[in-house]
């Protein structure tokens, strides 16, 4: 354990189970790192990798049980980062620039300190570049993410001089973009240093009985306490000199907890007044991002869909009596629809309503707002869809007090969302927002606020889709509220659009029981085309783009979303798959829809329609027909998209599944070789197993067919499903190792062909693998590498061709085992003789005109004449060496020495070379050992023996002494044997 925990100390970068030990005065300092740095998995299984990599980390378990006076931890997923993703740039990073041993001491010895990082630092390349100009020292090339600024700049300032704390404020002023920064540092032990700046990023501080917790998000804290105080670093202060942005909060294990514990300041250092007022409580509890036993996220979330929508609805209207007359109620209160704001639309002063959002919720936006123009109609009110950033970087007038700009936000966090809302707000516009978290960060932003459902309908797959339905019916809930206040519609319209707004939950029930059929469609038709396109016209064109989003986030693929009569006009040669949104539309629309798929399927591309029920015109063109209850055209958006989002979800399942195909195998293979080693088998030994090559065999076929079906179209590159192809045909025994290569320009050793198929295995499932509750660089690959789970060859033959300049690279795979295996019979190398092979043909085929060089000559070979020395055709047994490409074990035919001859090749696929080694054999060996050296020669002497019905015994072997038994050829070994059991 003692020499663990000092290798663990040795690594120049922060990477997974890194331990760095800091000696101070009076006490010791110790930190452990945990990372996992990769692109693709499944929801949850960074965190169970990161706990059970703690759980078996015995160094750890031993020390944690230690008495300590300090403890702190920092836990941090980051979904998006600058840099590659690797475990240098995971987080946390710290503060060792240097690889030169004496430098990272003396470093070190100032203090350790760790950090991590969400949001950017857009100045990091010249904060860089001053750093290294300022230190004479470099950032490793490793590292490249822009949150190893953060822990260099504090060093920085301590080094000058300044107490810890200052050192980090300084350096957070430093920094320019939105972030939000965790420290801790074993020069202030106890103490957790946060700072936020910019409407981009949040931090939570709970408030637990006997501890802090901190997270980006509420859903963090709540399984410790309700209790907690928000950063608000997105604030305006005015400093002594200047006004600015962003507070740091110090939290102190060595005190009596809650707001006591905690040293609150603005970046310019003046002090946070922080009060009971301060605490919040949330409603949020743990049950509301529990998975119950749906496979995934999405799954779970697109079946509650339209309970979202019902609760979005119900409960925001009722019907009264009002002068002898039904009379619609729509209960948005103050928190929505503040008195202002209903004044200034009741006297007809709000004269533009931007509704803004990014990604899924941009779309909503798009959907909210043609409800807003047909409710609102004849108004001079001007209505727009815009993206935040848009918005925020091109449209911003200076006095917006004749607008209203509402924000759509799933999460409440989206940083270009919230940003635009405070430019907005600081040119006077009014401010809404849909959202469906309650306690969000934009929910603190805006004068009012419509949840989605209860506001605690909360989505934990990254592709939203119940928020993204319940947004459109929010948006329409308030686009009747506003054309009451406006009086655009009368009670009567009001009254009915209210009554559709409520059927729409049990007509996504029937699209989400259709669910089956979507399933069938996705699971035939998504593996099988390599490029994909999304259509639709008018209202549909909202679901176009929606379902392109959730096609793009499910399934990792670059698809198109077009205009239906637009696509006919784009190049359809790739012969593509089209995704044809048409229900809803209605008269001429629908005649010309129809006329465009026929013009797609006359192509040759693959047609999915989501059509309205009743509607027969797709059949003769689409290979798949999906249909959904009628709605009116401008509800389409829903229904429609919802039926997409399900052939999406599928679609992802059936690519993954083609993964999974890949990934049980590799694991197979895996365990074989594992198995086969504990068995006392080597690398060489397992890849020319009968039983190892006709498991690949059967899995080569398997995989064949897949292609022929075209499963692995939509996914995997040519390249990958070439190689994957030849290496399977090389593993399976079906192509001469030789010939490896020519293939793959490295030789065809076993631990180069394990490697090379591992690796090529590892890259096809990556790019099948569809986590659906994750996006690729988010969560742990499922592709994780197999490590080298052999043992280099060695021993006295290995030895000396190592001497000669080459390795079991140089051999076939059958070699490296037939000359481990006679290692055991040879005692010791007398002499050596290297020849050099000429003008074979292309294929490594001995001719007449093949020729063999002396090359060198040591030891007892020395003294003796070669016969090539004088004759330099190749022929006799050396030509026979060169063409079968086996050892050669014998006597030397002038002089009766013991010798073993080793076919190489040197450079690419053909002997090149010849080592004639003249050798000493042991006295005595073991019978096993006789055995396994003879390898094919002893099944040879055996069957020879058995076909003059003599039954067989191993011990026939003993009959001859080593130099006989490994000097002759099978038949003469076998004669011997036949004519002392007296049977010749």
């Amino acid at each position: 354990m003692l020499d663990e925990f000092s290798a663990r100390q040795k690594e120049e970068i922060l990477v997974n189970r890194g331990i760095t030990v800091h000696m101070g005065e009076s006490r010791v300092s110790l930190m452990f790192a945990y990372k996992i740095a990769a692109q693709i998995g499944h929801l949850g299984d960074n965190v169970k990798f990161l706990r059970k990599q703690i759980q078996d980390d015995r160094i750890f378990q031993s020390l944690i049980a230690l008495p300590s006076l300090y403890q702190t931890t920092i836990a941090h997923t980051r979904w998006a980062s600058v840099g590659e993703i690797s475990e240098p740039n995971c987080h946390p990073v710290d503060n060792v620039i240097t690889q030169d041993d004496r430098d990272r001491e003396s470093y070190e010895s100032k203090g350790i300190i760790h950090v991590c990082l969400n949001g950017d630092i857009d100045n990091y390349l010249i904060l860089k570049e001053e750093f290294e100009k300022e230190t004479k020292s470099s950032i490793p090339p490793e590292i490249t993410t822009d949150t190893k600024i953060i822990p260099l700049q504090i060093q920085k300032y301590y080094d000058s001089g300044h107490h810890i704390e200052e050192s980090f404020r300084l350096a957070v002023n430093d920094f320019k973009g939105s972030h939000a920064i965790a420290m801790h540092t074993d020069i202030a032990p106890g103490k957790i240093f946060l700072a936020q700046r910019g409407s981009g990023q949040t931090l939570f501080i709970g408030l637990g009985k006997e501890h802090y917790v901190t997270a980006s998000e509420i859903y963090g804290l709540v399984e410790e306490t309700s209790r907690y105080i928000k950063m608000e670093g997105e604030k305006t202060f005015t400093g002594s000199d200047r006004k600015g942005q962003g507070q740091i909060f110090i939290l102190d294990q060595n005190s009596s907890g809650g707001l006591a514990g905690i040293k609150a300041m603005y970046y310019d250092g003046s002090p946070v007044q922080l009060s009971e007022a301060a605490i919040k409580q949330t409603e949020i509890t743990s049950r509301d991002i529990d998975r119950q036993d749906f496979p995934h996220f999405f799954s779970k979330e697109v079946s509650e869909s339209s309970g979202s929508v019902e609760k979005t609805v119900q409960n925001r209207w009722r019907v009264i009596q009002k002068n002898r007359k039904r009379y619609p109620l729509i209960i948005l209160g103050d928190k929505v629809i503040p008195p202002a704001l209903a004044e200034v639309f009741t006297l007809n002063r709000i004269r533009r309503i931007f509704l803004i959002g990014q990604g899924t919720a941009g779309i909503a936006a798009h959907g909210c707002a043609e409800l807003l123009r047909y409710y609102l109609a004849d108004s001079d009110i001007r209505i727009a869809p815009l993206k935040a950033s848009e918005f925020s970087g091109g449209l911003l007038k200076p006095d917006l007090k004749d607008t209203l700009i509402i924000a759509i936000t799933q999460s409440g966090t989206t940083t270009d969302t919230n940003m635009a809302i405070d430019m907005a707000r600081e040119h006077g516009a009014y401010t809404m927002a849909i959202v469906n978290r309650r306690d969000s960060d934009i929910t603190f932003k805006v004068d009012g606020v419509l949840y989605t459902s209860t506001g605690r309908d909360i989505e934990m797959s990254v592709a939203s889709t119940k928020a993204y339905y319940s947004q459109i019916a929010a948006g329409g809930i308030l686009g009747l509220k506003l054309a009451q206040l406006t009086k655009r519609r009368d009670d009567d319209f009001i009254l009915g659009e209210l009554q559709r707004l409520m059927i729409i939950p049990s007509l996504m029930k029937k699209v989400l029981a259709r669910e089956g059929k979507i399933a069938k469609s996705a699971h035939r038709f998504a593996p099988t085309k390599k490029y994909w396109a999304v259509v639709g016209s008018g209202y549909n064109k909202i679901s176009a783009d929606e379902i392109r989003i959730k096609l793009s986030e499910l399934c990792y693929k670059t698809i198109s979303s077009d205009v239906v009569e637009d696509k006919k006009h784009i190049d359809l040669s790739s012969e593509p798959l089209i995704l044809v949104c048409a229900a809803g539309n209605k008269g001429d629309v629908i005649s010309d829809i129809i006329k465009d798929t026929a013009i797609f399927k006359a192509h040759q591309a693959t047609t999915i329609v989501i059509a309205t029920e009743g509607e027969e015109r797709f059949k003769p063109y689409a290979d798949s027909l999906i249909y959904v209850p009628e709605i009116e055209e401008r509800f389409s958006p829903i229904l429609t998209t919802l039926a997409g989002h399900l052939w999406g979800y599928h679609a992802a399942k059936a690519i993954d599944k083609e993964s999974r195909f890949l990934f049980d195998f590799r694991e197979e293979i895996s365990g074989y070789i594992s198995t086969s080693l504990k068995k006392g088998l080597d690398i060489y030994q397992t890849i020319l197993d009968k039983t190892f090559q006709e498991k690949t065999a059967r899995f080569s076929i398997d995989f064949k067919k897949r292609l022929e079906e075209r499963r692995y179209t939509t996914a995997m590159e040519l390249k990958a499903a070439s190689d994957l192809t030849l290496l399977l045909k090389y593993l399976s025994g079906r192509l001469p190792m030789s010939d490896f290569e020519l293939d793959f320009g490295i030789s065809g050793t076993a631990p180069n062909m394990f490697d090379i198929f591992f690796r090529c295995i590892g890259e096809a499932i990556n790019d099948m693998a569809r986590p659906i509750d994750a996006i690729r660089h988010q969560a742990k690959t499922v592709t994780v590498g197999t490590s080298r789970i052999w043992e280099p060859i060695q021993g006295l033959l290995f030895d000396t061709l190592k001497k000669n300049g080459f390795d079991v690279s140089n051999l076939t795979n059958k070699n490296v085992l037939v000359l481990k295996n006679l290692q055991e019979v040879i005692s010791e190398i007398k002499g050596q003789t290297l020849y050099k092979i000429r003008d074979l043909t292309y294929t490594g085929e001995p001719v007449e005109d093949s020729r063999i060089e002396l090359v060198k000559k040591q030891g007892s070979s020395s003294k003796l004449i070669s016969r090539v020395e004088t004759d330099n055709k190749l022929k006799g047994t050396k030509n026979i060496i060169v063409k079968a490409g086996n050892v050669f074990i014998g006597k030397g035919k002038s002089d009766n020495r013991s010798i073993l001859v080793i076919p190489i090749m040197k450079k690419g696929p053909s002997i090149d070379h010849l080592l004639l080694l003249n050798v000493g054999l042991k006295k005595e060996m073991d019978l096993p050992k006789k055995v396994k050296a003879l390898g094919d020669r002893f099944n040879h002497i055996k069957n020879i023996v058995e076909e003059t019905d003599l039954s067989w015994q191993d011990d026939y072997i003993n009959l001859l002494d080593v130099e006989e038994l490994f000097g002759n050829s099978a038949e003469k070994i076998a004669e011997f044997i036949i004519s002392s059991t007296g049977r010749l």
